[in-house]
């Protein structure tokens, strides 16, 4: 009985660290394949590529940081995310020029409709809890 109680009390230690190493390689592969995808969108060479992907993942990073931190006040999340973007929109700006510095913001708001499509189409077309 002991053993049993060893076992199912470390089960409920590692099983939380588990889903949270899940989320965090999950998080990496969407940030990757966002990545990659303004990259294609705005047709960015190679020589803006290595210039634009550190910045960008500087912003994904707080990005996300802000999402978690505002996740309960949805009209400061909002302000945050807009704060934020002005922040990094001159960066991209000077990596990407005008034009295509603009438009990063839009592309990462349409992959993040296509990857809730995509979702939404393999759990059968149940409705998704909204977020950012």
């Amino acid at each position: 009985m002991k053993r049993f109680l060893l076992i199912l009390s470390l089960l409920f230690v590692s099983v939380p660290r588990l889903f949270a190493q899940d989320e965090e390689e999950g998080n990496e592969k969407i940030r990757d394949k966002m990545n990659e995808y303004i990259q294609r969108r705005l047709n960015v060479s190679d020589d803006e590529a290595k210039k634009f992907s550190p910045v960008f993942l500087r912003y994904f990073s707080e990005w996300r940081q802000t999402i978690r931190e505002n996740k309960g006040d949805k009209l400061i999340l909002q302000q945050k995310i807009v704060d934020l973007r002005l922040r990094y929109r001159n960066q991209f700006r000077e990596l990407l020029g005008e034009r295509r510095g603009n438009q990063v913001f839009n592309q990462q708001d349409d992959f993040i409709k296509k990857l809730r499509e995509i979702r939404q189409d393999r759990l059968g077309n149940k409705p998704l809890r909204r977020g950012p």
